[in-house]
Parts: structure tokens; sequence; C-alpha cells
């Protein structure tokens, strides 16, 4: 059986863009964390760690090592499918 890497979602509950992504991860049968980097400073500085210039850069999703910055939704599924290869 193949291993799901584990998806994240750094972003924001006021966030639209966050929701909409949010709306669509919750239509996959993919496990995801939801990470407000609102809410936790813990979170806010797992996801400035992801990038040279330290920002605050949501929504980003990482797929184990993938990261995702406000993805097209095209690009997001072209990832999730290749969870189910």
């Amino acid at each position: 059986m193949k291993t799901i890497p584990k998806i994240k979602l750094f972003g924001t509950a006021a966030c639209h863009k966050t929701n909409y992504y949010i709306d669509v991860l919750n239509d996959t049968e993919f496990p995801y964390q939801f990470l407000d980097v609102n809410e936790n400073e813990a979170h806010a500085e797992a996801l400035r760690n992801l990038y040279e210039n330290r920002k605050l850069n949501f929504p980003t999703i990482t797929i184990g090592d993938k990261k995702l910055r406000n993805p097209r939704t095209e690009e997001l599924e072209k990832w999730l499918k290749k969870l189910m290869i």
C-alpha cells in the first residue's frame, strides 16, 4: 500500500482563498491539516520557514516536500491525482 504524504494547508479562517482550498481538500479522500497562521504563532513560524523571505505567503499547501503557493485549481488537482497513482 502506498504511503500518502502529509498534506498541510497554511492560511487563515478569514481568507476566502484559504476557505476555497479547504472546500477542495474536503472533497478529496485525503487527510490534511489546516494550520491557521493567525491563531497559532508556531504555524506562522512554520510557514515563514518555507520561504527564503520569511513572509507569511498564504495560502500555501504542502504535499510532502512539494510546496504550492496559492495554486490554480488545475495545479492542485494534478498534485492530488499523483497521490492516487
